[in-house]
């Protein structure tokens, strides 16, 4: 099997992704009834699909994970550190990884169509639930169905609309940065 090599305009394209989701990270609202806060993470990393594809979009996530497992205060609330990863919200921040597989697996593989990427989205983020429920259960010592009520189900709206935008606003993106021969295809 042949490796894809990746060009420097795509670490850069890499790179540019994982800052965007380290600014958007952080920006969070607390909700009270929770200790998940409302975040843009997903959003960041579904944008990151579209522009960059499944293999480096999930790149980008994975260097904004690591940046934030160092301790640079990219996580929700501008936090970081390998305790947030073993704190509540850890099973989301390795559910994601799940997520920009799937969603990047669908998005590239039906080549940007709306519905297709938005059930590959959808898919995606019912994953990263299960990580991040199963996780809150076990750390804040709840039932999965109360697990369930804080981390997930407050959150649906918003993140449908968040896959409303990347959808809207990611193929025109990733258009443009073809125009420009600064993205490739990876199928």
């Amino acid at each position: 099997m042949k490796q894809k090599k990746i060009s420097v305009s795509e670490m850069a394209l890499i790179a540019v992704m994982a800052a965007v989701t380290c600014i958007m990270g952080p920006l969070s609202i607390p909700i009270p009834f929770s200790v998940v806060p409302i975040s843009l993470t997903n959003l960041a990393v579904y944008l990151a699909i579209y522009v960059l594809g499944c293999r480096r979009g999930t790149l980008s996530y994975l260097v904004y994970l690591l940046l934030g497992l160092v301790g640079v205060p990219v996580f929700s609330g501008f936090s970081g550190g390998v305790g947030k990863l073993f704190g509540p919200t850890g099973g989301y921040l390795l559910g994601f990884i799940f997520m920009a597989l799937i969603c990047g697996w669908a998005i590239d593989h039906f080549s940007c169509k709306l519905v297709p990427s938005f059930i590959g989205m959808l898919l995606g983020t019912v994953v990263c639930y299960a990580f991040g429920t199963a996780w809150l259960a076990y750390q804040a010592n709840l039932t999965f169905m109360a697990a369930l009520a804080a981390g997930v189900l407050p959150f649906i709206p918003g993140d449908l609309a968040k896959m409303v935008i990347a959808a809207v606003l990611g193929p025109q993106i990733r258009r443009r940065l073809a125009q420009a021969n600064l993205v490739r295809n990876e199928s």
